[in-house]
Order: C-alpha cells, then sequence, then structure tokens
C-alpha cells in the first residue's frame, strides 16, 4: 500500500514514539523478506523523546475518544466520520483539555541533550 501511495518518494520520513512494539522486525512478519527490505530502505525512523512527546497528548485523546466517542459499532466510514465528527464538536464545546504536567523545566531537565546550549547560559 505504502509503495502505491508514496511510489515517488525518495524518503520517507515516520515519526513514532519509543513503543517497544514499533519494530522494523515486525514488516519481516508481515511482508517476505524482499518486500520488507524495499520497504525498510525508504523508511526514515525519528523517534519522538521518551517523556514530553506530543504523541503521548494524541494518545490521550486516541483513549477518550475510543471511551466516550466511539460507544458503538459503526455499519461504514460515513457512519464512523460522524460518530467522530460529533465527539470533536462536543468536546470541543466543553473546551475539554489534555492536563499536561511536562513543563518546559522539565523538558529541558530531562531532555537537556536535546536542547542546544546558550552561550554563557
Amino acid at each position: 500500500m505504502s509503495e502505491e501511495w508514496w511510489a515517488d518518494a525518495e524518503r520517507i520520513m515516520l515519526v513514532q514514539d519509543n513503543l517497544s512494539a514499533h519494530r522494523k522486525a515486525a514488516l519481516y512478519e508481515i511482508f517476505s523478506a524482499e518486500r520488507a527490505r524495499a520497504i525498510l530502505r525508504k523508511i526514515d525512523f525519528v523517534f519522538t523523546p521518551k517523556h514530553g512527546s506530543w504523541l503521548n497528548i494524541a494518545e490521550v485523546e486516541l483513549s477518550v475518544l475510543s471511551r466516550q466517542g466511539l460507544t458503538e459499532r459503526v455499519a461504514n466510514q460515513a457512519a464512523f466520520t460522524k460518530q467522530v465528527q460529533d465527539w470533536v464538536t462536543r468536546r470541543n464545546d466543553k473546551s475539554s483539555k489534555v492536563d499536561w504536567q511536562f513543563t518546559t523545566t522539565d523538558a529541558r531537565t530531562k531532555l537537556k541533550r536535546l536542547y542546544p546550549s546558550t552561550i554563557g547560559g
């Protein structure tokens, strides 16, 4: 499928968190070794920091969606889209937010190797 979508791409950048389930070997479990190698030759893996990743917020929202917004089986894509849009509207109307407690100070302490040092700082 990715070969069709990005057939003309020289490289594909895949941004993902550090979850142990994200393994290159998984492609070899799904595809033949030749096809898995061809796919892997095109992909640049970029891992987000273990702490403070924006993906954590996305995962929280998807978890809330699955518990609040997807309360029943859906028959088709149109019904699924409507159910998700209705949930998004309700969530936005309530001004719901993620209580993100990882501060800039935390990030600078825990992720200092990722932040450039400043002269005299």
